[in-house]
Formats: structure tokens, C-alpha cells, sequence
């Protein structure tokens, strides 16, 4: 069969993603006007702005794939790109709700987002070479965990929690960037030292472990991180710090120990801070019981509950809730908005949209060319699903409730940025894998 006559899969995959982009344009459009008509009967003057700008953006991603990832996985960026719209859409509402002006600082911050998205893809063409420096990534994250504490640069302790520096006038969040910076030391750690991890030549009670010599490091690196956040009392970042750190284990050995005994170290832990920082005992009362502190500590928590009950099936509709009534409803309950006017229908798309993109990390893990890609893949695609249940688990009552961001759907630029520099990961670790797919069809050819 001659070459000519087979479809180029990168052309299939680029032509699929710009279609994909198009709907989700389409949909923010819709979601944008539909927002404006409930506040005046015109469509909204700034439709037309608002769509050029977006498409844009879409466009400017899409060429940046094209061109430096064109064999990758076509549903990464539309998925995002519609998540990204519809953070948008919401904070404007916020807008409407609560008389301020985050829509026009989250737009500028998806500029810079998509920005750091194409420089990521230009500038690392190989992921591999990330890993090498795995050290130093582990210095960085540390590095990044304590820059709140500086005292010249850090604004202090902020709605209860010490996690922010001030650079230039602008407020940014370093342990949304010590994430991915810690993955990358654990990708390149354990694939180094994988072999000798998988065996266990130590025992401790009935357990069996690797030589201290080697687990040692990565279990110092994971300690210094979780105890800095804990100090921080950012308890939502530490559980997805200790997530991460569990699930690549397990990736990089197989060996099915090393979740049963994280997950005794959890139990253990979890036992130790609730006995020792009071913060934590309050989040578990508010957990446990809302009601009871609805006049404080748990209003946040029940007015979510509130809102989320009054949406039923289809929502009470965009621009028709009561966000005013929830506090830091832009960036710790989005997702409440969310199922007050979208409904359940509304609610359950957005978690099939993050369902799809943590299913299509986890397809890249698994086809990655070696080690090091699989590890990477599932890091941050771990990052992005841990992410998601810790904060729909908190405001369900499922887990306590933590304040951290829902990925690209919640106010702040740190967390957009930092997602965004995942994404362009995850696309260049998927380009990597189906591009040899794509020489052999062709060779076979």
C-alpha cells in the first residue's frame, strides 16, 4: 500500500483537536451569553471581545501543539481549554454576585497561563532531561515550600494559612509550582533507583523494606514537604503531596506494601496532627458536624451544602443562584456555584470533563517509551484527580474541607499557570509515546 494513501496521524489528531476547540468555544460563548441574559434581555456587549480573545488563545495553544507535539493526544487541550472558559464564565458571575473585578485579573492570568503553556513545549523537547537533576528539582520544591516563611517577601498568614509571596505586586502561591517540581524529583529518584527499591532486604516488625540507605531520601524529601505544608496548615496540598508520593511508589515497584503502609502512615498521622495543631481538630468538627458552627467557622461549608442542594437536576440557571452568600466562592467553592446553577447535570459534566483528562494521563503513562515518562504521567495526572477529589470530597462532606483551587476552573493565577505547565507535560509525554506509533504505521506502510 503506498504511503499517499494512508491518513497521517498527526493531521488526524490536529484536525480532531481543532474541532474539539471549536465546540468548547462555542460552549463558553453559549455559557457567556446565557450569563449575560439574566441581568439584561440584550446579549452581552463584550460577546464578541470576549469570543475573539478566547479564540485567540485556542488558537495560539492549538498552532503551539501543531507544531512542536504534533503526534499528541487531541483531547488534553480542548478539555482544559473548556474547564479554563467556564472558571472564567463563573468568576464573572462572582462579579455580578459580589460587586468586584476578578474576571478581568483570571482573564489576564489565562494569557499568561497559555503563555507558559507554549513556552513549556517550546523549551522541553525532551522530558527525560528534566530527571536528571532530580536533586536539584527536590532543593527546589523545599525551596519553593519555605518561601512563605520569608519574612521581607510573605504577607503573612492569610484566611488562616501562611502559603503566599508578594513579587512585584503580585501575589503568587509557590507550592502550586512545588508540585510539579516535586514530581519531577520523584520520577527521576524512583526510576533510578527502582531496582533496588522492588527488593526488600529489611525487616521491620512483619514488614519487609528496601535498604534504608535508598528509601531514605525520598522519604526525607516527602517528610520536609508534608511537615512545611502542615506548618503552613495547608492540609489540602499535604494530603496531595502524600497521594502523589504513594502512587508513584507503587508505579515505579509494583509492590503492593508500599500503599499498605502509607496508608498506615496516614492513619498515624492524621491521629498525630489532630492531637497536636488545633486547626486540625477544628476541620474535622466542621467536617463532622457544620450545623452546629454555621454562624462561624462552618458557614462556608453549609452555605456550599445549601447551594448545592437548591440546584436539583438542571440547575436554578447561569446568572439565578446565590453565590454572594458563599464566602471565597471564586476560589474554594467554584464548584458549588457550579451545581447551584448548572445543577446535577451541569456538575456531573464537569467532573466528566476531569474524569476524561486524568483517564487520557493515565493512557500516557501506560504507552510512555520508558520509565521515566510513565512516572512523570502519572505523577501529574495523579496531581490533577487528587486535586479534584479533595476539593468536591470537601465540599460534599466527604472528606474534611480543605481550600485549595479546583484545576482551571478556580480564581487564582498561580494555580492556572502551574496547570497549564502540567498540561504541556502531559502533551509532551503523549507526543512522545504515539509518535513512535506514527513511524511504525508508517514504516509498515
Amino acid at each position: 500500500m503506498s504511503t499517499d494513501s494512508l491518513p497521517d496521524p498527526s493531521s488526524q489528531a490536529r484536525a480532531a483537536e481543532r474541532r474539539l476547540l471549536l465546540l468548547a468555544l462555542v460552549i463558553i460563548l453559549g455559557l457567556y451569553t446565557l450569563l449575560g441574559w439574566s441581568r439584561s434581555p440584550q446579549v452581552p456587549i463584550g460577546t464578541l471581545v470576549y469570543g475573539l480573545a478566547l479564540g485567540a488563545l485556542a488558537t495560539v495553544a492549538h498552532l503551539v501543539v501543531r507544531r512542536f507535539a504534533p503526534n499528541a493526544d487531541p483531547v488534553f487541550l480542548p478539555a482544559a481549554f473548556l474547564l479554563n472558559g467556564l472558571g472564567l464564565v463563573l468568576v464573572r458571575r462572582v462579579d455580578f454576585a459580589q460587586d468586584t473585578e476578578l474576571a478581568v485579573a483570571q482573564t489576564t492570568w489565562t494569557v499568561v497561563a497559555v503563555g507558559a503553556f507554549a513556552a513549556t513545549l517550546l523549551l522541553i523537547r525532551q522530558y527525560r532531561r528534566l530527571t536528571r537533576y532530580h536533586y536539584t528539582f527536590g532543593l527546589i520544591t523545599i525551596g519553593l515550600l519555605l518561601l512563605p516563611l520569608v519574612p521581607f517577601i510573605s504577607p503573612g498568614e492569610i484566611n488562616g494559612a501562611v502559603l503566599w509571596v508578594e513579587i512585584g505586586g503580585m501575589r503568587i502561591q509557590p507550592g502550586e509550582f512545588a508540585k510539579l517540581t516535586m514530581v519531577v524529583f520523584l520520577a527521576g529518584y524512583l526510576e533510578h533507583k527502582r531496582a533496588l527499591l522492588s527488593v526488600a532486604t529489611h525487616r521491620i516488625g512483619p514488614l519487609l523494606l528496601p535498604p534504608p540507605r535508598h528509601l531514605g531520601p525520598v522519604l526525607a524529601a516527602a517528610g520536609a514537604a508534608l511537615g512545611i505544608m502542615v506548618f503552613q496548615r495547608d492540609l489540602g496540598s499535604s494530603l496531595l503531596f502524600f497521594g502523589v508520593f504513594i502512587v508513584l511508589l507503587y508505579v515505579a515497584t509494583g509492590r503492593l506494601a508500599y500503599p499498605a503502609v502509607g496508608s498506615l502512615a496516614f492513619a498515624v498521622g492524621a491521629f498525630l496532627a489532630y492531637q497536636l495543631f488545633g486547626h486540625v481538630r477544628l476541620r474535622v468538627a466542621i467536617w463532622l458536624d457544620p450545623w452546629s458552627r454555621i454562624d462561624n467557622e462552618g458557614y462556608q461549608l453549609a452555605q456550599s451544602l445549601f447551594a448545592m442542594g437548591t440546584g436539583g437536576l438542571t440547575g436554578a440557571g447561569l446568572g439565578l443562584g446565590r453565590p454572594s452568600d458563599i464566602p471565597f466562592a471564586a476560589t474554594d467553592a467554584v464548584f458549588a456555584i457550579i451545581a447551584e446553577e448548572l445543577g446535577l447535570l451541569g456538575a456531573t459534566a464537569t467532573l466528566a470533563l476531569f474524569l476524561l483528562i486524568v483517564a487520557r494521563g493515565f493512557k500516557a503513562a501506560l504507552t510512555a517509551r520508558d520509565e521515566v515518562g510513565t512516572l512523570l504521567a502519572a505523577g501529574l495526572t495523579t496531581i490533577i484527580g487528587l486535586q479534584v477529589f479533595v476539593i468536591v470530597g470537601g465540599l460534599t462532606r466527604l472528606v474534611p474541607f480543605t481550600g485549595i483551587t479546583l484545576p482551571f476552573v478556580s480564581y487564582g493565577g498561580s494555580s492556572l499557570v502551574s496547570n497549564y505547565v502540567l498540561l504541556a507535560l502531559l502533551i509532551r509525554i503523549s507526543d512522545d509515546s504515539r509518535s513512535v506509533v506514527a513511524t511504525a504505521r508508517r514504516g509498515a506502510s
